[in-house]
Protein backbone atom coordinates (compact mmCIF):
# COMPACT_ATOMS: atom_id res chain seq x y z
CA UNK A 1 0.00 0.00 0.00
CA UNK A 2 1.42 3.34 -1.04
CA UNK A 3 0.85 6.62 0.71
CA UNK A 4 -0.73 9.64 -0.91
CA UNK A 5 2.14 12.02 -1.84
CA UNK A 6 -0.28 14.96 -1.75
CA UNK A 7 -1.17 14.19 1.86
CA UNK A 8 2.49 13.90 2.77
CA UNK A 9 3.28 17.21 1.11
CA UNK A 10 0.38 18.89 2.86
CA UNK A 11 1.54 17.50 6.19
CA UNK A 12 5.06 18.72 5.54
CA UNK A 13 3.79 22.21 4.73
CA UNK A 14 1.77 22.30 7.95
CA UNK A 15 4.83 21.17 9.88
CA UNK A 16 7.05 23.77 8.20
CA UNK A 17 4.49 26.49 8.89
CA UNK A 18 4.26 25.45 12.55
CA UNK A 19 8.05 25.57 12.86
CA UNK A 20 8.13 29.04 11.33
CA UNK A 21 5.39 30.23 13.68
CA UNK A 22 7.50 29.18 16.65
CA UNK A 23 10.49 31.00 15.20
CA UNK A 24 8.66 34.28 14.72
CA UNK A 25 6.08 36.77 15.91
CA UNK A 26 3.91 39.36 14.23
CA UNK A 27 4.46 43.01 15.06
CA UNK A 28 1.33 45.13 15.42
CA UNK A 29 1.51 48.90 15.59
CA UNK A 30 -0.71 51.81 16.57
CA UNK A 31 -0.23 54.42 13.86
CA UNK A 32 -0.11 58.09 14.93
CA UNK A 33 -3.48 59.21 16.27
CA UNK A 34 -5.14 55.80 15.82
CA UNK A 35 -6.90 53.82 18.54
CA UNK A 36 -6.67 50.37 16.93
CA UNK A 37 -3.53 48.50 15.89
CA UNK A 38 -2.66 47.18 12.45
CA UNK A 39 -0.25 44.40 11.61
CA UNK A 40 3.01 45.94 10.44
CA UNK A 41 5.23 42.96 9.78
CA UNK A 42 6.92 39.92 11.16
CA UNK A 43 9.99 39.06 13.21
CA UNK A 44 11.76 35.85 12.28
CA UNK A 45 14.58 34.19 14.22
CA UNK A 46 16.99 33.07 11.53
CA UNK A 47 20.70 32.28 11.84
CA UNK A 48 20.95 33.50 15.44
CA UNK A 49 19.40 36.89 14.72
CA UNK A 50 15.94 38.41 14.74
CA UNK A 51 15.15 39.69 11.26
CA UNK A 52 12.14 41.81 10.31
CA UNK A 53 9.98 42.16 7.21
CA UNK A 54 7.05 44.52 6.61
CA UNK A 55 3.82 42.95 5.48
CA UNK A 56 2.35 43.87 2.09
CA UNK A 57 -0.87 45.20 3.65
CA UNK A 58 1.18 47.60 5.76
CA UNK A 59 3.43 48.71 2.90
CA UNK A 60 0.35 49.56 0.85
CA UNK A 61 -1.27 51.72 3.51
CA UNK A 62 -1.15 55.43 2.65
CA UNK A 63 -0.66 56.29 6.34
CA UNK A 64 2.10 53.74 7.00
CA UNK A 65 5.22 55.04 8.73
CA UNK A 66 8.55 53.30 9.30
CA UNK A 67 8.66 51.78 12.78
CA UNK A 68 11.95 53.61 13.13
CA UNK A 69 14.64 55.01 10.86
CA UNK A 70 17.31 54.24 9.92
CA UNK A 71 16.74 50.75 11.39
CA UNK A 72 13.56 49.64 9.61
CA UNK A 73 12.88 51.45 6.33
CA UNK A 74 9.70 50.32 4.60
CA UNK A 75 10.41 48.00 1.71
CA UNK A 76 9.96 44.51 0.23
CA UNK A 77 12.90 42.87 1.91
CA UNK A 78 14.01 41.08 5.03
CA UNK A 79 15.88 43.54 7.26
CA UNK A 80 18.87 42.46 9.32
CA UNK A 81 19.53 44.06 12.72
CA UNK A 82 22.06 46.92 12.52
CA UNK A 83 25.66 46.91 13.66
CA UNK A 84 25.83 43.21 14.41
CA UNK A 85 22.99 43.51 16.97
CA UNK A 86 20.74 40.55 17.69
CA UNK A 87 17.55 42.57 17.10
CA UNK A 88 16.57 46.01 15.84
CA UNK A 89 16.64 48.42 18.76
CA UNK A 90 13.13 49.78 18.20
CA UNK A 91 11.77 46.23 18.54
CA UNK A 92 13.92 45.45 21.57
CA UNK A 93 12.57 48.61 23.23
CA UNK A 94 9.16 46.91 23.35
CA UNK A 95 10.41 43.85 25.23
CA UNK A 96 10.39 43.48 29.01
CA UNK A 97 13.53 44.10 31.02
CA UNK A 98 14.67 42.46 34.25
CA UNK A 99 11.45 42.76 36.25
CA UNK A 100 9.11 41.78 33.43
CA UNK A 101 11.27 38.77 32.65
CA UNK A 102 11.10 37.65 36.26
CA UNK A 103 7.29 37.87 36.13
CA UNK A 104 7.21 35.69 33.00
CA UNK A 105 9.76 33.25 34.40
CA UNK A 106 7.70 32.93 37.56
CA UNK A 107 4.68 32.03 35.47
CA UNK A 108 6.49 29.59 33.20
CA UNK A 109 9.05 28.05 35.55
CA UNK A 110 7.92 28.88 39.10
CA UNK A 111 10.37 28.59 41.95
CA UNK A 112 13.25 27.93 39.60
CA UNK A 113 12.80 31.37 38.04
CA UNK A 114 16.29 32.69 38.50
CA UNK A 115 18.06 32.80 35.14
CA UNK A 116 16.25 35.05 32.66
CA UNK A 117 18.29 33.48 29.81
CA UNK A 118 16.28 30.29 30.20
CA UNK A 119 13.67 31.71 27.83
CA UNK A 120 14.25 33.16 24.37
CA UNK A 121 13.23 36.62 23.19
CA UNK A 122 10.27 35.33 21.21
CA UNK A 123 8.82 33.81 24.37
CA UNK A 124 9.19 37.13 26.18
CA UNK A 125 7.52 38.88 23.24
CA UNK A 126 4.51 36.57 23.20
CA UNK A 127 4.10 36.10 26.96
CA UNK A 128 4.41 39.71 28.11
CA UNK A 129 1.43 42.02 28.43
CA UNK A 130 0.17 43.97 25.43
CA UNK A 131 0.00 47.36 27.16
CA UNK A 132 3.73 47.81 26.78
CA UNK A 133 5.65 51.06 26.49
CA UNK A 134 5.29 52.70 23.10
CA UNK A 135 3.04 51.71 20.22
CA UNK A 136 4.07 48.16 19.33
CA UNK A 137 2.87 44.73 20.38
CA UNK A 138 3.83 41.17 19.50
CA UNK A 139 1.26 38.57 18.45
CA UNK A 140 1.09 35.00 17.16
CA UNK A 141 -1.41 35.94 14.44
CA UNK A 142 -1.30 38.33 11.49
CA UNK A 143 -5.09 38.62 11.38
CA UNK A 144 -6.41 38.41 14.94
CA UNK A 145 -5.15 40.80 17.60
CA UNK A 146 -5.60 39.27 21.05
CA UNK A 147 -4.70 41.78 23.75
CA UNK A 148 -2.93 40.23 26.74
CA UNK A 149 -4.31 42.70 29.25
CA UNK A 150 -5.64 41.87 32.72
CA UNK A 151 -8.83 43.02 34.29
CA UNK A 152 -8.47 45.95 36.66
CA UNK A 153 -6.67 45.00 39.87
CA UNK A 154 -6.20 46.88 43.13
CA UNK A 155 -2.83 48.17 44.25
CA UNK A 156 -3.01 45.68 47.12
CA UNK A 157 -3.43 42.77 44.71
CA UNK A 158 -0.61 44.02 42.51
CA UNK A 159 1.73 44.51 45.47
CA UNK A 160 0.98 41.02 46.79
CA UNK A 161 1.71 39.56 43.37
CA UNK A 162 4.96 41.52 43.05
CA UNK A 163 6.18 40.34 46.44
CA UNK A 164 5.48 36.70 45.55
CA UNK A 165 7.46 37.08 42.32
CA UNK A 166 10.40 38.57 44.24
CA UNK A 167 10.34 35.54 46.52
CA UNK A 168 10.09 33.07 43.65
CA UNK A 169 6.66 31.88 44.78
CA UNK A 170 4.28 30.82 41.98
CA UNK A 171 1.26 33.08 41.66
CA UNK A 172 -2.34 32.07 41.93
CA UNK A 173 -4.19 32.35 38.60
CA UNK A 174 -5.87 35.60 39.72
CA UNK A 175 -2.62 37.21 40.88
CA UNK A 176 -0.79 36.01 37.78
CA UNK A 177 -3.44 37.62 35.60
CA UNK A 178 -3.29 40.84 37.62
CA UNK A 179 0.45 41.23 37.10
CA UNK A 180 0.47 40.79 33.32
CA UNK A 181 0.92 44.55 32.87
CA UNK A 182 4.14 44.43 34.85
CA UNK A 183 5.61 41.93 32.43
CA UNK A 184 5.58 44.43 29.58
CA UNK A 185 7.19 47.38 31.36
CA UNK A 186 10.96 47.94 31.42
CA UNK A 187 13.26 48.37 34.38
CA UNK A 188 14.61 46.20 37.17
CA UNK A 189 12.28 47.05 40.07
CA UNK A 190 8.79 45.68 40.85
CA UNK A 191 6.05 47.48 38.94
CA UNK A 192 2.70 47.09 37.22
CA UNK A 193 0.31 49.07 35.04
CA UNK A 194 -2.98 50.56 36.24
CA UNK A 195 -5.48 53.09 34.92
CA UNK A 196 -8.31 55.35 36.01
CA UNK A 197 -10.95 57.17 34.01
CA UNK A 198 -8.55 59.59 32.34
CA UNK A 199 -4.98 58.33 32.65
CA UNK A 200 -2.74 55.30 32.72
CA UNK A 201 0.00 54.89 35.31
CA UNK A 202 3.01 52.76 36.04
CA UNK A 203 2.85 51.67 39.67
CA UNK A 204 6.33 51.27 41.18
CA UNK A 205 6.52 49.26 44.39
CA UNK A 206 8.98 49.06 47.23
CA UNK A 207 11.22 46.01 46.92
CA UNK A 208 11.44 43.55 49.80
CA UNK A 209 15.19 44.15 50.14
CA UNK A 210 15.05 47.97 50.17
CA UNK A 211 17.11 49.45 53.02
CA UNK A 212 15.78 52.98 52.49
CA UNK A 213 12.72 54.58 50.92
CA UNK A 214 13.54 54.26 47.22
CA UNK A 215 9.96 55.04 46.24
CA UNK A 216 9.79 58.26 48.27
CA UNK A 217 13.25 59.29 47.06
CA UNK A 218 12.10 59.05 43.44
CA UNK A 219 8.90 60.95 44.22
CA UNK A 220 10.84 63.81 45.84
CA UNK A 221 13.32 63.98 42.94
CA UNK A 222 10.57 63.99 40.31
CA UNK A 223 8.58 66.69 42.12
CA UNK A 224 11.66 68.88 42.55
CA UNK A 225 12.51 68.41 38.86
CA UNK A 226 9.03 69.67 37.94
CA UNK A 227 9.42 72.68 40.26
CA UNK A 228 12.80 73.38 38.62
CA UNK A 229 11.07 73.69 35.25
CA UNK A 230 11.98 70.34 33.71
CA UNK A 231 9.49 68.51 31.52
CA UNK A 232 8.78 65.43 33.67
CA UNK A 233 6.14 62.75 34.01
CA UNK A 234 3.53 63.46 36.67
CA UNK A 235 3.86 61.46 39.90
CA UNK A 236 1.90 60.84 43.07
CA UNK A 237 2.26 58.61 46.13
CA UNK A 238 -0.24 56.03 47.32
CA UNK A 239 -0.33 53.38 50.05
CA UNK A 240 -1.03 49.68 49.65
CA UNK A 241 -0.78 47.13 52.46
CA UNK A 242 1.00 49.79 54.49
CA UNK A 243 3.72 50.25 51.85
CA UNK A 244 4.49 53.17 49.56
CA UNK A 245 3.59 52.97 45.89
CA UNK A 246 4.73 55.54 43.33
CA UNK A 247 2.31 56.21 40.48
CA UNK A 248 3.96 57.62 37.35
CA UNK A 249 1.59 59.00 34.72
CA UNK A 250 2.18 57.47 31.31
CA UNK A 251 2.93 59.99 28.59
CA UNK A 252 2.74 57.45 25.75
CA UNK A 253 -1.04 57.09 26.14
CA UNK A 254 -3.91 59.50 25.54
CA UNK A 255 -7.60 58.83 26.08
CA UNK A 256 -9.78 60.06 23.23
CA UNK A 257 -13.49 59.96 22.51
CA UNK A 258 -14.57 58.02 19.43
CA UNK A 259 -17.92 57.07 17.92
CA UNK A 260 -17.70 53.73 19.76
CA UNK A 261 -16.70 55.29 23.09
CA UNK A 262 -13.51 56.30 24.87
CA UNK A 263 -10.35 54.59 23.62
CA UNK A 264 -6.60 54.97 24.00
CA UNK A 265 -4.07 56.16 21.44
CA UNK A 266 -0.45 55.09 21.71
CA UNK A 267 2.66 57.05 20.78
CA UNK A 268 5.66 55.46 19.12
CA UNK A 269 8.79 55.72 21.24
CA UNK A 270 12.42 54.70 21.06
CA UNK A 271 15.07 54.67 23.76
CA UNK A 272 18.27 56.67 23.52
CA UNK A 273 20.04 53.32 23.31
CA UNK A 274 18.23 52.77 20.01
CA UNK A 275 18.78 56.37 18.89
CA UNK A 276 22.52 55.93 19.49
CA UNK A 277 22.51 52.67 17.51
CA UNK A 278 23.75 50.59 20.44
CA UNK A 279 22.81 47.11 21.57
CA UNK A 280 22.32 45.95 25.13
CA UNK A 281 25.94 44.98 25.63
CA UNK A 282 27.19 48.29 24.24
CA UNK A 283 25.18 50.56 26.50
CA UNK A 284 28.27 51.49 28.53
CA UNK A 285 29.52 53.42 25.49
CA UNK A 286 26.48 55.71 25.37
CA UNK A 287 27.23 59.40 25.88
CA UNK A 288 25.42 62.69 26.19
CA UNK A 289 27.91 64.21 23.76
CA UNK A 290 26.99 61.79 20.98
CA UNK A 291 23.32 62.23 21.76
CA UNK A 292 23.64 66.00 21.31
CA UNK A 293 25.01 65.43 17.79
CA UNK A 294 21.94 63.37 16.90
CA UNK A 295 19.56 65.89 18.48
CA UNK A 296 20.87 68.62 16.18
CA UNK A 297 20.18 66.49 13.12
CA UNK A 298 17.07 64.44 13.85
CA UNK A 299 14.98 66.13 16.57
CA UNK A 300 12.23 68.69 16.34
CA UNK A 301 13.20 71.99 17.99
CA UNK A 302 16.85 70.98 18.52
CA UNK A 303 17.94 74.11 20.42
CA UNK A 304 15.14 73.82 23.01
CA UNK A 305 15.70 70.06 23.20
CA UNK A 306 19.41 70.49 23.90
CA UNK A 307 18.74 72.93 26.74
CA UNK A 308 16.19 70.52 28.22
CA UNK A 309 18.65 67.63 27.92
CA UNK A 310 21.39 69.69 29.57
CA UNK A 311 18.99 70.64 32.37
CA UNK A 312 18.21 66.98 32.96
CA UNK A 313 21.90 66.12 33.07
CA UNK A 314 22.58 68.85 35.64
CA UNK A 315 19.59 67.80 37.73
CA UNK A 316 20.70 64.16 37.68
CA UNK A 317 24.09 65.27 39.01
CA UNK A 318 22.56 67.48 41.70
CA UNK A 319 20.18 64.82 43.05
CA UNK A 320 22.53 61.85 42.76
CA UNK A 321 20.70 60.03 39.98
CA UNK A 322 23.69 58.16 38.57
CA UNK A 323 21.41 55.60 36.89
CA UNK A 324 20.89 57.85 33.85
CA UNK A 325 21.70 55.12 31.35
CA UNK A 326 20.54 55.25 27.75
CA UNK A 327 17.28 53.39 28.43
CA UNK A 328 16.33 56.10 30.90
CA UNK A 329 16.15 58.66 28.09
CA UNK A 330 13.66 58.33 25.26
CA UNK A 331 12.03 60.15 22.36
CA UNK A 332 8.72 60.04 20.55
CA UNK A 333 8.90 58.97 16.90
CA UNK A 334 6.34 60.29 14.40
CA UNK A 335 7.69 58.45 11.38
CA UNK A 336 9.98 61.29 10.35
CA UNK A 337 11.44 63.15 13.35
CA UNK A 338 12.14 62.64 17.03
CA UNK A 339 10.91 64.61 20.04
CA UNK A 340 12.19 64.21 23.60
CA UNK A 341 9.71 62.54 25.95
CA UNK A 342 9.10 63.87 29.46
CA UNK A 343 11.79 62.81 31.90
CA UNK A 344 11.25 59.67 33.99
CA UNK A 345 13.13 57.38 36.39
CA UNK A 346 14.91 60.24 38.17
CA UNK A 347 15.85 58.09 41.13
CA UNK A 348 18.67 59.11 43.54
CA UNK A 349 21.15 56.27 43.97
CA UNK A 350 23.00 55.35 47.17
CA UNK A 351 26.70 56.18 47.28
CA UNK A 352 29.35 54.99 49.71
CA UNK A 353 31.57 58.08 49.38
CA UNK A 354 31.45 61.50 47.82
CA UNK A 355 32.75 60.60 44.38
CA UNK A 356 30.28 59.29 41.82
CA UNK A 357 29.95 58.78 38.07
CA UNK A 358 27.02 59.08 35.68
CA UNK A 359 25.91 55.99 33.77
CA UNK A 360 26.21 57.88 30.48
CA UNK A 361 29.48 59.60 29.64
CA UNK A 362 29.18 63.38 29.57
CA UNK A 363 32.15 64.61 27.53
CA UNK A 364 34.34 62.16 25.68
CA UNK A 365 34.74 59.22 28.02
CA UNK A 366 34.48 61.38 31.14
CA UNK A 367 31.47 60.82 33.38
CA UNK A 368 32.28 62.38 36.77
CA UNK A 369 29.19 63.62 38.65
CA UNK A 370 30.37 67.22 38.83
CA UNK A 371 28.96 70.54 37.70
CA UNK A 372 32.39 71.47 36.38
CA UNK A 373 32.26 68.70 33.78
CA UNK A 374 28.73 69.75 32.83
CA UNK A 375 30.04 73.28 32.25
CA UNK A 376 32.80 71.95 30.01
CA UNK A 377 30.17 70.07 28.01
CA UNK A 378 27.77 73.05 27.76
CA UNK A 379 28.90 74.13 24.25
CA UNK A 380 27.86 70.69 22.96
CA UNK A 381 24.35 71.62 24.11
CA UNK A 382 24.61 75.00 22.30
CA UNK A 383 24.78 76.82 25.64
CA UNK A 384 27.21 79.52 26.70
CA UNK A 385 28.68 79.53 30.19
CA UNK A 386 26.35 82.26 31.44
CA UNK A 387 23.21 80.33 30.50
CA UNK A 388 24.59 77.03 31.79
CA UNK A 389 25.47 78.56 35.17
CA UNK A 390 22.04 80.20 35.40
CA UNK A 391 20.39 76.78 34.91
CA UNK A 392 22.55 75.31 37.67
CA UNK A 393 21.84 78.14 40.11
CA UNK A 394 18.10 77.90 39.54
CA UNK A 395 18.08 74.15 40.16
CA UNK A 396 20.20 74.45 43.32
CA UNK A 397 17.86 77.16 44.63
CA UNK A 398 14.72 75.12 43.88
CA UNK A 399 16.10 71.99 45.55
CA UNK A 400 17.15 73.93 48.65
CA UNK A 401 13.96 76.01 48.91
CA UNK A 402 11.48 73.19 48.35
CA UNK A 403 13.30 70.25 49.95
CA UNK A 404 11.44 70.28 53.27
CA UNK A 405 8.10 71.04 51.63
CA UNK A 406 8.30 68.13 49.16
CA UNK A 407 9.64 65.75 51.83
CA UNK A 408 6.62 66.67 53.96
CA UNK A 409 4.26 65.92 51.07
CA UNK A 410 5.98 62.53 50.74
CA UNK A 411 5.76 62.00 54.53
CA UNK A 412 9.46 61.19 54.52
CA UNK A 413 10.76 60.55 58.03
CA UNK A 414 13.86 62.16 59.49
CA UNK A 415 16.02 59.06 58.99
CA UNK A 416 15.39 59.03 55.25
CA UNK A 417 15.82 62.80 55.03
CA UNK A 418 19.27 62.52 56.60
CA UNK A 419 20.05 59.64 54.24
CA UNK A 420 19.28 61.74 51.16
CA UNK A 421 20.19 65.33 52.10
CA UNK A 422 23.74 66.38 51.12
CA UNK A 423 24.48 62.77 50.20
CA UNK A 424 22.33 62.15 47.14
CA UNK A 425 20.74 65.60 46.97
CA UNK A 426 23.41 68.33 46.64
CA UNK A 427 26.37 66.19 47.64
CA UNK A 428 29.39 68.50 48.22
CA UNK A 429 31.44 66.59 45.62
CA UNK A 430 29.27 67.86 42.74
CA UNK A 431 30.67 71.36 43.38
CA UNK A 432 34.38 70.40 43.32
CA UNK A 433 36.31 72.84 41.18
CA UNK A 434 33.38 75.24 40.82
CA UNK A 435 33.03 76.44 44.42
CA UNK A 436 33.85 80.02 43.43
CA UNK A 437 30.88 80.06 41.02
CA UNK A 438 28.38 78.97 43.67
CA UNK A 439 29.64 80.75 46.80
CA UNK A 440 26.23 82.20 47.69
CA UNK A 441 24.47 78.89 47.12
CA UNK A 442 27.03 76.93 49.14
CA UNK A 443 26.92 79.39 52.03
CA UNK A 444 23.17 79.00 52.15
CA UNK A 445 23.39 75.21 52.11
CA UNK A 446 25.90 75.21 54.95
CA UNK A 447 23.41 77.15 57.02
CA UNK A 448 20.56 74.66 56.48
Amino acid sequence: MTSDPRGAASGNRRHDRAVLEEKGAYVWAWLPGQTRPVVAGRILFLEDRYRFAYGRSYRERPDAVPLYLPELPIGEFLIDPPNGMEMAGCLRDGLPDAWGRRVILNRVVGREAEDTDRLDELTYMRESGSDRIGALDFQRSATDFLARNPEAASLEELLTAAERVEQGIPLTPDLDHALVHGSSIGGARPKAGIEDADSKYIAKFSATNDTYSVVKGEFVAMRLAMLAGLDVAGVRLEKALGKDVLLVRRFDRERVETASGARWTRRMMVSSLTILGLGEMMGRYASYQELTDIVRLRFNEPKQTLEELFSRLVFNVLVGNTDDHARNHAAFWDGRMLRLTPAYDICPQPRTGNEASQAMAILGSRRESRLGLCLEAAPKFLLDQERAIAIMRRQIAVIAEHWREVCSVAKMDEIDRRFFWRRQFLNPSVFYGTEDLFVTELDRLEGM
